[in-house]
């Protein structure tokens, strides 16, 4: 009977109500776009620029002015709602968030109990005030982030495709990443010129590692922050979190699963969703054990102020390593005298560096509980093709790479002061060659033979779906196969017992061909616009900043502004992938149902 009642009220509300809906909706959407600009802007402000204490209490006044309207449009989205109990369990997160807000709100205003204050007092933590400021806007993010979520599910509205929307998420990225790092407070000097925030905002944003300014003390330690949150968005992808946040919800749509099918090189839309929760689950893993190993590795050798920055040290190096961007915190990268000859701390960096170059989608395959499983249970059940070729072709490279730089650069640059040194100078610059960009060894007294090889390196890169760039571990292997292949005269490419599809053979070939292009027309360019330097250092410079991998003969800090641009346009392409900006900006045909006669070309 009450159930009933209930619903009869309802039925009444929701025709009363039903013509002011859309209105009210409307107008509510506009106010949250111009409140949570408002609030932004009051946090960057807060963050960004010298405070004063007039500056403090308005900025934390426009937090709490939007904390409110936020509780508020909840609770008329859910009057407005024709099933609010559905509403409600749809967005339980946002229900409880909203719940504690307004408890909090209410206690503060009306009984002067300060909800966070008293509690983290009671905990110990005296000096509350910066602690309780911090938790305020970190829920007032948590509210952006679902907002954001929310809106993530009309990106199919616009007509983009995939590939173009990829390469504009990196863009946004990479402008707001240089504005946050022209603020006063992210430097020391209080100044940065723009194109130099842009380099290093582009840097971080495309896990590359190259450098205009010198990190360790140009950046104060919410430079640093930025730069390591660039960093962790750009090597996990922006639109990964974006998703991320909007499996919350409900399902995405069918373009938007198409182009995470392409970013994480899965081989089923349909797998992307459990793809995406192992993604986030293996990366803070491994982040996790790789910041605990390094906080315990560091020594006595780095003189710490606190354990505080200890830590910082630890989570930033790892975050560059798995991300395979190459940024440090010490003037010379791990070259710097305090941790040259920290090998443990080389090995851990080399291990986190291979790991996230592995690909997203090998690891899924190789550590999965439920790959794990099937392999156990099921004696037939083996490893993928894209999998196995990854881990192959990877550890060949490695092996190949120590072994060259070894006996190229024993008398020179390798650390021959011990076996265990030697070993592991030359894998470490082996892998990070590949992928990463830290650096043991002076890279400005490296030999040309050397040069050459670690070229070759980094223009493979990393495995597909992995934090690094380069045409890829599976696109090389794909090509020496196919030429082979060729060579021995087979009709068909095959692979661990498996024929590979002339499309995707086709497909290596377009990424090979489009790398070639822009690499051969950035380092023709550089030779423009720096002419005093060598040649084999431009062309250097410029696979790595390719390649996103972020190792420098040293002539980074005096390119010129045009170099720099050139630079910067290389990270980006190498980032995105030359392929995937040329689907961007070419239209494709409605149709390919057609066929022209056959003509003969002669090869070789």
């Amino acid at each position: 009977m009450a159930i009933s009642t209930i619903n009869k009220i309802r039925e009444f509300l929701n025709l009363r109500i039903y013509a002011s809906r859309t209105p009210v909706l409307i107008i509510l959407r506009i106010i949250s776009i111009i409140v949570s600009f408002t609030a932004m802007g009051s946090i960057l402000y807060y963050y960004g620029f010298p405070k004063t204490y007039e500056s403090v209490y308005y900025c934390q006044l426009i937090i709490r002015i939007s904390f409110f309207y936020y509780i508020l449009r909840y609770f008329l989205r859910v009057f407005y709602e024709f099933q609010p109990i559905q509403f409600i369990k749809q967005n339980i997160f946002e229900a409880f968030l909203m719940i504690v807000l307004l408890v909090s709100g209410v206690a503060v205003e009306f009984f002067g109990y300060d909800f966070f204050s008293q509690n983290l007092d009671s905990a110990g933590v005296h000096a509350f005030s910066p602690f309780s400021v911090l938790i305020i806007q970190g829920y007032f993010f948590v509210i952006l982030i679902i907002d954001m979520a929310k809106a993530s599910q009309r990106l199919g509205l616009l007509n983009l495709s995939p590939a173009t929307l990829l390469s504009f998420s990196f863009i946004i990225l990479i402008v707001i990443g240089a504005g946050l790092l022209m603020l006063p407070e992210m430097t020391t000097a209080q100044f940065i010129r723009p194109i130099d925030a842009l380099f290093t905002s582009c840097s971080a944003s495309c896990v590359t590692g190259l450098i205009v300014v010198d990190t360790a003390v140009f950046f104060t330690i919410k430079g640093k922050i930025i730069i390591m949150l660039l960093i962790q968005l750009g090597g996990l992808n922006i639109i990964t979190f974006a998703t991320y946040f909007t499996t919350f919800y409900r399902s995405t749509g069918l373009k938007y699963q198409s182009l995470l099918k392409d970013i994480l090189s899965s081989d089923k839309i349909t797998e992307n969703r459990q793809l995406l929760w192992d993604i986030m689950l293996f990366s803070f893993i491994m982040e996790g054990i790789g910041t605990a190993t390094l906080f315990f590795q560091w020594g006595d050798a780095v003189n710490f102020s606190s354990t505080k920055e200890q830590f910082f040290y630890s989570l930033f190096h790892t975050v560059s390593a798995f991300n395979n961007a190459g940024f440090s915190l010490f003037t010379n990268n791990l070259y710097e005298e305090a941790v040259r000859h920290s090998y443990y701390i080389h090995i851990t960096i080399a291990f986190l560096i291979f790991f996230g170059g592995l690909g997203f989608s090998v690891m899924h395959d190789v550590f999965s509980p439920k790959s794990i499983i099937q392999r156990v249970k099921f004696s037939w059940k083996r490893l993928k093709v894209n999998t196995k070729l990854s881990l192959s072709t990877s550890l060949i490279l490695v092996f190949v790479g120590a072994a060259f730089f070894y006996i190229l650069e024993y008398n020179n640059n390798v650390d021959n002061s011990s076996v265990l040194g030697s070993i592991t100078s030359s894998i470490f610059q082996s892998v990070t060659t590949r992928t990463a960009g830290f650096n043991t060894v002076d890279f400005t007294r490296l030999g040309q033979p050397i040069l050459i090889i670690m070229i070759m390196l980094m223009f493979i890169g990393a495995s597909p779906g992995s934090t690094g760039g380069g045409i890829k571990t599976t696109t090389f292997a794909l090509l020496f196969k196919s030429a082979i292949s060729t060579l021995r005269g087979k009709k068909n490419v095959e692979l661990y017992k498996h024929t590979i599809s002339f499309d995707l053979i086709d497909r290596a070939y377009s990424v090979f061909l489009f790398a070639i292009v822009v690499v051969l027309i950035s380092a023709f360019m550089l030779t423009i616009t720096e002419p005093d330097l060598p040649f084999i250092k431009l062309l250097f410079e410029e696979v790595s900043a390719f390649a996103t991998v972020g190792l420098s003969t040293g002539i980074t800090f005096g390119l010129s502004d045009a170099g720099k641009i050139i630079i910067i346009c290389s990270m980006f392409i190498g980032r995105v992938g030359p392929l995937t900006l040329a689907m961007s900006l070419v239209r494709r045909r409605a149709t390919n149902k057609y066929r022209y006669s056959n003509a003969n070309v002669l090869i070789g």
